[in-house]
């Protein structure tokens, strides 16, 4: 029984790692967004949480929209 158990848990962790490993490749194109929305922000006189807010924001539209855009003919 114990064995199962340590079994499961080691799949659990391989699982885990494979869909972190897969998430870190897939770069959509947000932090290239991200970080030049930030350093035009900043250097508009905003500050770094305010620029943060926005820049996420919009680059998640963004990402978004093109993801739409793809499926749509």
């Amino acid at each position: 029984m114990a064995k199962k158990i340590v079994s499961v848990f080691l799949m659990f962790i391989m699982v885990m790692a494979a869909l972190q490993i897969q998430q870190a490749v897939a770069d959509d194109g947000y932090k290239s967004c991200f970080e030049q929305c930030s350093e035009e922000c900043q250097s508009q006189g905003n500050g770094s949480t305010f620029c943060e807010m926005k820049c996420d924001t919009d680059c998640v539209q963004k990402i978004a929209a093109d993801k739409l855009k793809a499926f749509v003919p």
